[in-house]
């Protein structure tokens, strides 16, 4: 039989989905170099609006998700008109969604503040509103680029989204440096900076799309009407989706505040180890997004057997990936933490953290998180919304309270409650997978 993708496809589709990965991971951690420069209190109201902002991105993502396996799932049956008219929806269902989002927070941005952080020092809460109100309004355009991006990826075409995100990341930087060190704009010219470069690579992004040469295109921008069946299949994966990312994220922020009785050690510790760690499972996240492809596109074409033949080849790439990366972190983790200007103390603290995790990456992170796309792809998002929540709700948060204060553990018993949802999610996934049921649920 004909292979949907052949091993250079594959190729072309994994190695950009890394480095844009890479890209994003580095470029927040020069964000937060350059606004440090402005004081301990800009610092603080950056990084409360950045978990607000990290959720709602989620949200965007979610739905950019949808848009994904659905045009995907039409690439593989064939049909490129659909494939073209439902990214079109998807684009303009993300631009509305995101409007009022955008309009929400700016009426009520003091409000939602005080609500979530009601307790933090008077110059904090004046950063935060600054970043807050400029943040909104790149709402729209993160939205849209990151829904052109996701297309050109149900496409097989990763290139793009990585060169784009590999522009904005760079415009960001020179515009943050401009802002910040020339013109002493402080919090509000990084903000500024950040608007303006999601603003020019979503436009750049939209353009693309306009070529009739591609898989998927947009004929006009000018002309749309609201076809509700195809946003029902785009939700169909979106809700679940963005369901589950955001009880995530609000699970985290709850653990957060956890740690946060543990004192500054333990603060700082697991604040360092958290970033450190999210470099192991780069490989992890960007073949989780490619199997979304491949798996999208065997089921349009209704081909379960090579759906099958590809995420077990993929699986295999992400663990052997996760597996370098993981082990070249955990050799190195004493040295990079040397940077980080740490007592002893919270350094050892941190060490033991991310050894931790790096040793339960080898073996279970890919199944819990890179495996379950594939299951997504086969619009069996619902499934995974439920497990995740539950794992998160009962293991990750609840877990944390019973080892840190009951067992006594401390901040470990945080992560070590983190493990045992990763255990559980990859087990839930694997059954699944494994009774076909999720089989024969094709949404296009």
């Amino acid at each position: 039989e004909v292979m949907l993708f052949s091993n250079r496809d594959l190729k072309k589709l994994i190695i950009p989905l890394v480095i844009e990965q890479v890209l994003a991971l580095t470029i927040g951690m020069f964000d937060t170099m350059m606004v440090s420069q402005c004081g301990q209190s800009a610092v603080s109201g950056v990084s409360i609006v950045d978990g607000l902002n990290v959720l709602i991105i989620n949200i965007f993502s979610a739905l950019a998700t949808g848009g994904a396996v659905v045009c995907a799932q039409y690439i593989g049956k064939k049909d490129k008109k659909m494939a073209s008219h439902s990214a079109k929806q998807l684009l303009f269902t993300i631009l509305g969604l995101s409007l009022v989002i955008m309009g929400l927070c700016i009426l009520l941005n003091g409000k939602i503040l005080n609500l979530i952080f009601g307790h933090i020092g008077h110059d904090v809460m004046a950063y935060a509103k600054t970043y807050f109100f400029f943040s909104a309004l790149s709402y729209p355009f993160i939205g849209l680029f990151n829904g052109g991006a996701a297309l050109f990826r149900s496409m097989g075409n990763s290139k793009v989204a990585m060169t784009n995100s590999f522009y904005m990341n760079i415009g960001n930087i020179v515009l943050n440096y401009i802002f910040i060190f020339i013109l002493n704009m402080s919090v509000k010219g990084a903000a500024i900076a950040t608007l303006l470069s999601r603003m020019f690579c979503s436009f750049i992004i939209l353009y693309m799309l306009l070529n009739k040469e591609h898989t998927i295109y947009i004929d006009t921008y000018f002309k749309y009407h609201f076809d509700f069946a195809t946003v029902k299949k785009i939700l169909q994966i979106g809700i679940p989706n963005g369901l589950e990312n955001g009880m995530f994220q609000m699970g985290k922020i709850l653990v957060q505040r956890l740690v946060s009785t543990f004192g500054t050690a333990a603060i700082a510790a697991h604040a360092v180890a958290f970033s450190l760690t999210s470099i192991a499972v780069v490989p992890g996240m960007a073949l989780g997004l490619a199997i979304l492809t491949v798996v999208g596109q065997c089921i349009g074409a209704n081909d379960y057997q090579q759906a099958k033949y590809y995420t077990k080849k993929l699986m295999i790439i992400a663990y052997l990936s996760t597996i370098v990366a993981a082990g070249i972190l955990l050799v190195g983790v004493r040295y990079i933490l040397k940077l980080y200007a740490l007592p002893q103390a919270t350094a050892n603290l941190a060490v033991s953290m991310v050894s931790l995790h790096c040793v339960f990456d080898f073996f279970i992170w890919p199944m819990a998180f890179s495996f379950p796309n594939a299951l997504r792809a086969a619009n069996d998002a619902t499934y995974t919304m439920i497990v995740s929540t539950f794992s998160m709700w009962t293991f990750r948060f609840a877990l944390s309270y019973v080892f840190a204060l009951y067992l006594h553990m401390g901040v470990i018993g945080v992560w070590w409650a983190m493990i045992v949802d990763w255990i559980f999610r990859a087990i839930c996934f694997m059954i699944r997978y494994k009774s076909n049921k999720w089989m024969n649920r094709t949404l296009v």
